[in-house]
């Protein structure tokens, strides 16, 4: 029973130091525990980090965009020494696109915003701007709670939602948040997203943040200071191979520990349990980030701009002359080389010089397919020493940062109970 301590403290072990797995982390420290994090990769950040580059500017492994609204990754930040008045760039939200459709939201007090940035949009008539604005009315007396979860594209027919709003801003935000096509996606998850963004009463929740940063120094870089600062242990390029969990303790790859957060990817997670536990199937979702490099004066009107009529989805000016093009969910623009897609991005674009540089990153299961009434794997196991953090064990929210980190702090939190009950 010994091996379970180091000195008076409970040996705990996080397996996956992604954005659930460092929050999971820093909060079992804060709690008291040691903690040894495991992580197959040589680098902190899963998904969402910066990329391996031998030349060029920096660049992350994935285009991510950040709101307001994503309150427990900015605290998480600012408790690891991160601040993110300095690392982000905080703009009211603005929708626009290459085919002339605006929204932008003003900095007024919520549902102010959201008002004017309704009567003021650009592309759109007066009585489809009405209809929308009764339709967010309606859900907000609802809590954004739906009577029963369907495919965001059936719900938006059902709302009478089928104009130029429709194409220019639900179905772009439904892809960009969920990245589940809008008829395929769950509804209800995407009312939350809207609940805790448009919908929301604080105005901040609206502001779109963009890293002025690579992603590695936003977060996962200074967690992984900050755990080395107080005595965790950090294995990294450690593939953990096998829990074997039992009533007071867990074994990873042998090792005892008094319990585990498991933070790995979905597709990971059968290797590692043991057999009996239940996994939920879960269907994928790609995303391709392709950068351009053009001329560094080279500037979109706003640092993000929708894609309108092509394959395309979103395109973030990350200065300097790189732009990051956005492809989600499956799509035509799976089967093209590298070199096309970079051609069609420019294209699309729609400026007239061509990139000096291009570069392509795929990720084939970048997140789970957001589906209607989908089963999210439980935080909870059958053993009292393991628990699961990710995105995929948040119901509430779809495969985002926000959802990891929530994630992570609720496993690091139900672990602490368990271990504190035994």
């Amino acid at each position: 029973m010994n091996e379970i301590f180091t000195g008076s403290q409970l040996r705990v072990a996080v397996v996956g130091a992604g954005w659930a797995g460092l929050a999971a982390a820093v909060d079992l420290v804060t709690a008291g525990a040691s903690v040894t994090l495991f992580e197959a990769g040589r680098q902190p950040g899963g998904r969402a980090r910066r990329a391996a580059t031998r030349d060029g500017p920096p660049l992350d492994n994935g285009q991510h965009l950040f709101l307001g609204a994503y309150r427990e990754c900015l605290a998480l930040m600012r408790r690891v020494g991160a601040e993110p008045e300095v690392l982000f760039d905080r703009r009211p939200l603005r929708v626009s696109d290459n085919a002339g459709f605006s929204l932008a939201l003003p900095r007024l007090p919520a549902p102010l915003n959201l008002a004017w940035g309704l009567l003021a949009a650009r592309g759109v008539t007066a009585r489809e701007k009405l209809a929308t604005a009764l339709w967010m009315q309606g859900l907000k007396a609802r809590q954004f709670v739906l009577a029963a979860d369907t495919t965001v594209a059936d719900w938006l027919d059902a709302a009478g939602q089928t104009g130029v709003l429709r194409r220019r801003l639900w179905e772009p935000l439904c892809l960009a948040a969920l990245n589940t096509p809008a008829e395929r996606a769950s509804a209800q998850v995407f009312a939350h997203v809207l609940r805790d963004s448009l919908g929301s009463p604080r105005r901040a929740d609206t502001d779109l943040l963009l890293p002025r940063v690579p992603l590695s120094a936003v977060f996962p870089d200074p967690a992984v200071a900050w755990l080395a600062a107080r005595g965790a242990e950090l294995r990294f390029g450690r593939r953990v191979r096998v829990l074997e969990p039992d009533d007071d303790q867990v074994r990873v790859d042998g090792e005892a520990f008094a319990g585990a957060v498991v933070a790995v990817a979905p597709q990971h997670l059968a290797a590692l349990l043991p057999p009996a536990s239940p996994l939920p199937a879960l269907a994928f979702e790609p995303i391709a980030t392709v950068y351009l490099g053009y001329d560094p004066a080279v500037a979109l009107p706003f640092p993000l701009m929708a894609l309108a009529g092509g394959i395309g989805q979103w395109v973030v000016d990350r200065g300097n002359g790189v732009l990051a093009a956005i492809l989600s969910g499956h799509g035509p623009w799976e089967d093209l080389p590298d070199a096309d897609l970079a051609a069609e991005m420019h294209r699309e674009i729609g400026l007239p010089e061509p990139p000096a540089w291009h570069r392509t990153l795929r990720e084939q299961r970048a997140t789970f397919s957001c589906r209607p009434g989908l089963a999210r794997l439980p935080c909870l196991t059958a053993h009292r020493s393991v628990v699961l953090a990710g995105d995929h064990t948040w119901a509430e929210y779809p495969a985002t940062l926000e959802g990891a980190v929530r994630s992570g702090r609720g496993a690091a939190a139900a672990l602490d109970h368990a271990l504190r009950a035994a």
